[in-house]
C-alpha cells in the first residue's frame, strides 16, 4: 500500500514542479531518488514523516494540526487554505494511515484538482467513511472526479459537498454513479445551484439508488418543474428516510407534487420543508398525501405563507387520521387563534406524543381584513328587500319629483328609516352625492350605482370562474407532469403501445435521460383518433402475473392491439383445431401461451380453425340471418303464414 502511494502520488505527476526544485536543481537530483531506495525509506517511515517529506517534494508549508492529531479518527483540517498541492501532500500521508475515518476539508480550496488526489487516495486507503469535502470551489470538473470517486471507491458511508456550485448538468453525474454505488448513506448537495433539469436528474438519483438515506437538498433552486420531478423520484425511493429540501422554493405546485408522492413513500421519517413559498393552498394539497402516510414523523414547515387556515389543516388531518406517526411539526412563524388552541387540546388527547411549535396566539383567519361595506349598496339592498323605488322613498321630501333635496331633508330622512346605515355611512353617502357642496343631494346618484352594480357583480363572477378555472387546470397540468415524471423515473416491466409496435422495458435500473419536463406529457403518438387525448388512460397495457408464470410479453409487431381488442389478424395456424380463442376470464393459466399475438377477453376471435382445415365464414352467416329478418319485417303476411 505503501509503494501506491509513493510511485503513483509522489512520482507519477511531473506536471506539478515545486519552487525547492526550481531554485536548485543539485538539490533535485538527492530528492528524487532511486524507486527501489525511495521505498525502502517510506517503510521505515513515520505518517508524520511522510507527510513532511511530502510536503518538502510538492513545496507546501506542512500543517502542524494534521501531525499533532495523527492516530486520532477524526481528522478536522477544515479553514486551513490547503489548496490543491496541499491536498497532494496529505493524500501521500493518508495512504499508509490506517486510523483516520473522518476526514473534513471543508473550505480548502483544493478544486478539481485537489479532488484527483483524493480519488487516488481513497483507491488505496479503506479506513476512511465519511468525507467532507464542502466549499471547496469543485465545479463541474470537479462533480466529474466526484463521481468517479463514488463509483470506485467502497468504504465511503457519507460525503458532504455543500457549497461547490454544482450545476444541473453536474447532477446528472451524481445520478449515474450513486446508481451504482449503494453503500453511500448520508449525502449532502445543499448551498449548489440545481434548478429544473437537475431536479429531474436527482428525482431519477432517488428512483435508481438503494442504500441512500440521509439527503440534504437545501438552499438550491429547485423549483416547478424542478420540483415536481424530484417528488416524482421520491414517490418510488425505498430508501430515504431523513430529506431536507428548505430554502428550495417549491411552491405551491412542489408542495402538490409532494403530497402525491407521500401518498405512496413509506420510509420517509423527517421532511423540511422550511421557507419554500408554500401557501394555506399549498398546506392543503400536502395533506393530501399525509392523510395516506403513516411513516412520517417530523414535518417542518416554518417560515412558510402560513395562517391559521394551514395550521388548522395540519391539526384536522393528525386528528382525523388514527394511522399517522407524526410526532413533531414545526409552523414557529404561525400565529393562531384560540379555535387553534382548543383544536390542538382535543388532538393532544388522542395523539399525546404530538409537538405542535407555533409563533403564538393573535392570528386570525383570513388573509384580508373584510371590505368596506358601500352605503349606496346598503341602500339598493334595503329597496330591493320591500320592492320600493327610490322616488317612493323620498316622495315625502321630494315633491316636485326632480330627485333633488336639500342635505338636511336627505340627512334627516335616512336617519328616521330603518336603514342599517352608521352616521359615518351617512355623511359619506351625502359626500359622494353632493360633490360640489350646494348643499343640495342628488339622489339619481343612486340609480346609476344600481346598474353598475349588477355590471360590478357579474364582473366579479367571471373573475372568481374564470381564477378557478384556471387553478384546475393548473393542478390538472401538474399532476399530468408528475404522473408522466414517475413513469420516466421508475423502472418497470411494461409495454408501451405505439404505433411502430410494442416496447418493452426491463425491469433493471435505465440509464436516464433529461428529457424536459415539458415534453413528458406530450406522448408522441400518431394522429388517429385511437391515440387522442382522449384515450390516454389506455396507452400503457400492465399486465398481471397469472399464478407463478411471467408476465405477458409480446414481440413488437405491427399487428399488436390494445388490451381490450382481439387481434383480427392473428395467426390461425397457431391456434388449436376446432377451439378459438377463449375469452372466459377463469381460463386456466397454462392454456394462455406468452408467445402468442394476442390476449383478448371482451370477446372471442373471428377467424378460427375448423377440424377441415377450412375457416369458417362465421360473420357471413351472421349477417344473412339478419338481412332475412329485415325482409320479414317489411312484408307482415308472409311472416303470419
Amino acid at each position: 500500500m505503501s509503494i501506491l502511494s509513493l510511485e503513483e502520488l509522489s512520482l507519477k505527476d511531473d506536471n506539478c514542479s515545486s519552487p525547492t526544485r526550481s531554485q536548485d536543481s543539485d538539490n533535485e537530483s538527492d530528492q528524487d531518488l532511486e524507486f527501489d531506495d525511495y521505498i525502502k525509506v517510506n517503510k521505515e517511515m513515520s505518517v508524520a514523516e511522510v507527510y513532511i517529506q511530502a510536503c518538502k517534494l510538492v513545496g507546501v508549508v506542512p500543517v502542524s494540526y494534521f501531525i499533532r492529531n495523527l492516530g486520532s479518527p477524526n481528522m478536522k483540517l477544515t479553514h486551513h487554505g490547503l489548496g490543491s498541492l496541499g491536498c497532494k501532500a496529505l493524500a501521500i500521508a493518508l495512504v499508509s494511515d490506517m486510523h483516520i475515518s473522518n476526514l473534513e476539508l471543508a473550505d480548502n480550496h483544493i478544486q478539481a484538482e485537489g479532488v484527483k488526489y483524493l480519488l487516488e487516495l481513497l483507491r488505496a486507503n479503506f479506513t476512511i467513511q465519511h468525507l467532507n469535502l464542502s466549499n471547496n470551489h469543485l465545479k463541474s470538473e470537479g462533480a466529474e472526479h466526484v463521481a468517479k470517486m463514488l463509483l470506485d471507491n467502497i468504504s465511503l458511508k457519507s460525503i458532504k459537498l455543500s457549497g461547490n456550485g454544482f450545476t444541473d448538468d453536474d447532477a446528472k453525474h451524481f445520478a449515474d454513479s450513486l446508481s451504482a454505488n449503494s453503500r453511500i448513506k448520508e449525502l449532502d448537495l445543499s448551498h449548489n445551484e440545481f434548478c429544473g433539469r437537475g431536479g429531474e436528474h436527482l428525482g431519477q438519483l432517488l428512483a435508481n439508488n438503494e442504500g441512500l438515506e440521509v439527503l440534504d437538498l437545501s438552499w438550491n433552486h429547485l423549483r416547478m418543474k424542478g420540483a415536481v420531478a424530484f417528488s416524482a423520484g421520491l414517490k418510488v425511493n425505498t430508501m430515504v428516510k431523513h430529506l431536507d429540501l428548505s430554502w428550495n422554493g417549491f411552491g405551491n405546485e412542489g408542495a402538490l407534487a409532494m403530497g402525491e408522492a407521500l401518498k405512496f413513500n413509506n420510509t420517509l421519517v423527517r421532511l423540511n420543508l422550511n421557507n419554500n413559498c408554500i401557501t394555506n393552498e399549498g398546506v392543503t394539497m400536502l395533506c393530501r398525501g399525509l392523510e395516506y402516510n403513516d411513516t412520517l414523523r417530523v414535518l417542518l414547515l416554518a417560515y412558510n405563507s402560513l395562517t391559521v387556515e394551514g395550521a388548522l389543516a395540519l391539526i384536522n388531518v393528525v386528528k382525523n387520521t388514527p394511522k399517522t406517526a407524526l410526532e413533531e411539526i414545526n409552523i414557529c412563524n404561525v400565529l393562531v387563534n384560540e379555535n387553534f388552541v382548543n383544536l390542538l387540546e382535543i388532538t393532544y388527547q388522542e395523539h399525546p406524543g404530538l409537538d405542535v411549535q407555533y409563533g403564538g396566539v393573535g392570528g386570525f383567519i383570513a388573509k384580508k381584513p373584510p371590505k368596506r361595506v358601500d352605503p349606496m349598496k346598503v341602500i339598493q339592498d334595503y329597496l330591493d328587500s320591500r320592492k320600493l323605488r327610490l322616488w317612493d322613498f323620498f316622495r315625502n321630501i321630494d315633491k316636485d319629483g326632480t330627485m333633488r333635496v336639500p342635505v338636511a331633508d336627505f340627512r334627516k330622512a335616512v336617519q328616521q328609516s330603518t336603514i342599517p346605515l352608521s352616521r359615518y355611512q351617512i355623511e359619506e353617502l351625502i359626500q359622494r352625492l353632493d360633490r360640489d357642496r350646494t348643499g343640495i343631494v342628488d339622489y339619481r346618484g343612486l340609480a346609476d350605482t344600481r346598474k353598475q352594480m349588477m355590471r360590478d357583480h357579474r364582473r366579479q363572477l367571471k373573475k372568481v370562474e374564470s381564477r378557478q378555472r384556471k387553478e384546475k387546470q393548473k393542478s390538472d397540468r401538474i399532476l399530468k407532469t408528475f404522473q408522466s415524471a414517475v413513469e420516466a423515473v421508475t423502472p418497470r416491466s411494461s409495454i408501451i403501445i405505439s404505433p411502430g409496435g410494442a416496447k418493452e422495458e426491463s425491469s433493471g435500473p435505465q440509464p436516464f435521460s433529461a428529457t424536459p419536463l415539458s415534453s413528458w406529457h406530450h406522448i408522441v403518438m400518431s394522429n388517429s383518433s385511437r391515440y387522442s387525448d382522449t384515450n390516454l388512460s389506455s396507452e400503457h397495457v400492465h399486465l398481471p402475473m397469472l399464478g407463478g408464470t411471467s408476465p405477458y410479453r409480446p414481440t413488437s409487431s405491427p399487428a399488436m392491439r390494445s388490451y381490450s381488442q382481439p387481434n383480427l389478424l392473428a395467426d390461425s395456424l397457431h391456434s388449436a383445431p376446432g377451439k378459438g380463442v377463449r375469452s372466459d376470464p377463469e381460463m386456466d393459466h397454462s392454456e394462455l401461451s406468452p408467445t402468442a399475438n394476442s390476449l383478448t377477453r371482451s370477446r372471442p376471435a373471428i377467424h378460427t380453425e375448423l377440424p377441415g382445415g377450412k375457416v369458417k365464414p362465421r360473420k357471413v352467416k351472421k349477417r344473412k340471418p339478419k338481412k332475412h329478418a329485415e325482409k320479414v319485417s317489411k312484408n307482415p303476411k308472409k311472416s303470419v303464414k
